[in-house]
């Protein structure tokens, strides 16, 4: 695709890096297919190819409208089109440069501006986990979409973290929502590394990603907690401490792990950090990448319970965002699991993506319908997946229990 970039963008940081990756199109419109928002809208602009245009557009220097805001708000940023895209074009980083300059030239609606404040400071605050317990204490009088939203209190076993050493030792990045909403996906995570010989550690001062303020446009914001989070993550990766040097850094959610493995990119031009950011995210791995290591240390302690059939959802953050796919069923169907994935439609978006079941939830609730009745027919007792956001936005939608996967690894180790 031909550019000619507006005097204002020439010579940029994301002029240079929105050229490169505009450049790669050949406006083929493979992505189209697979677009979620696409197929529920049926607009071009709602579209990989046509939000493509208006950044474009954009960076040439056309006017910038409150249309052109809408449409990059109505993406998912799910990036099935990365997996489609012949060319490989780099559409996540595009559409973030796209967003984040549309943000800084179209002024929002007060309450635009002010539910997406309350989502970026309120999300990752030390506030939410008590905003959280006050909130299950008046369930009955907030919102149906708020009440889908807030998960049930916790058990006891979710507070059990291992305490034994082991010479293999990983960090965890325990997240900013998942300690207040699902703890036990951090605790059964921390199980089940140690009853694998390998200790998980947690660093004091590391928090959110910078995935939830890159999406709403915030990208000083977004560098901010990526900044932190290697400055907390750096003395264990360099052995700098008692416990020693860690060998990876493990993300249990993966919209995390898609982020923190292009913190690289993200902070490439930062010169205090690049070589910082780039280590980083080659140290970091999904859980599912340890299931190689896993399965065998473990393949002789653990019982699946007898007869449950489990439906997998994989996330988009996971098969497009990080590009891996088949690693969580083939672990554990070689653990004796029951695992299937729905024959239809596995690789499209359930609607979570991150905070736009909120700010888009007529589109987000047509995606979990559209998913669940994708699953339905594989009659599993259980639906699992592999992030926070996909496993509290399918339970809003059925009653059959949805859960991560290493949560029934868990148990099953624990039977």
């Amino acid at each position: 695709m031909q550019t000619q970039l507006s005097a204002e963008f020439r010579g940029t940081p994301d002029g240079e890096d929105a050229e490169a990756i505009l450049r790669q199109c050949v406006h083929c419109g493979f992505c189209t297919a697979t677009c979620p928002t696409y197929q529920l809208l049926g607009d071009e602009l709602d579209g990989p190819r046509g939000r493509i245009y208006l950044i474009k557009q954009l960076l040439e220097g056309a006017p910038v409208t409150r249309s052109t805001q809408l449409h990059l708000d109505r993406c998912l940023t799910c990036r099935n089109c990365e997996s489609t895209c012949p060319s490989g074009v780099q559409y996540g980083q595009l559409v973030d440069i796209g967003r984040r300059l549309v943000e800084e030239r179209v002024e929002r609606p007060r309450g635009e501006r002010t539910a997406r404040w309350l989502l970026k400071e309120g999300l990752t605050s030390s506030a939410f986990g008590p905003a959280v317990a006050v909130g299950r204490a008046l369930r009955p009088l907030l919102p149906a979409r708020l009440q889908h939203k807030l998960t049930p209190r916790p058990d006891a076993r979710a507070s059990r973290w291992p305490q034994h050493e082991h010479k293999r030792k990983v960090l965890m990045l325990l997240g900013c929502v998942q300690p207040a909403l699902m703890p036990n996906i951090n605790s059964a995570s921390a199980r089940v590394l140690d009853a694998a010989g390998i200790q998980p550690l947690v660093a004091d001062g590391a928090g959110c990603c910078g995935g939830i303020r890159a999406h709403l446009g915030d990208g000083e914001g977004a560098l901010a907690d990526m900044r932190r989070n290697i400055d907390a993550w750096w003395p264990l990766v360099q052995g700098l401490t008692s416990q020693g040097r860690v060998e990876a850094i493990v993300m249990n959610a993966s919209g995390c792990g898609t982020t923190v493995k292009e913190y690289g990119h993200a902070l490439a031009r930062d010169a205090a950090y690049a070589d910082k950011a780039r280590r980083i995210s080659e140290l970091t791995r999904d859980l599912s990448e340890l299931l190689p290591d896993l399965v065998p240390a473990l393949k002789a302690s653990v019982k699946p319970a007898p007869g449950m059939r489990l439906a997998y959802h994989p996330p988009c953050s996971l098969q497009h965002g990080q590009q891996l796919r088949g690693g969580v069923e083939g672990g554990l169907r070689e653990l004796g699991f029951d695992i299937q994935v729905a024959a239809q439609e596995s690789h499209l978006c359930c609607g979570s993506a991150g905070t736009y079941s909120l700010l888009q939830p007529e589109l987000a609730e047509a995606l979990r319908t559209r998913k669940l009745a994708n699953l339905a027919p594989l009659e599993a007792g259980v639906i699992v997946s592999a992030n926070l956001g996909c496993i509290q936005h399918l339970q809003g939608g059925t009653a059959t229990p949805v859960r991560h996967w290493i949560e029934l690894l868990d148990e099953a180790l624990a039977a």
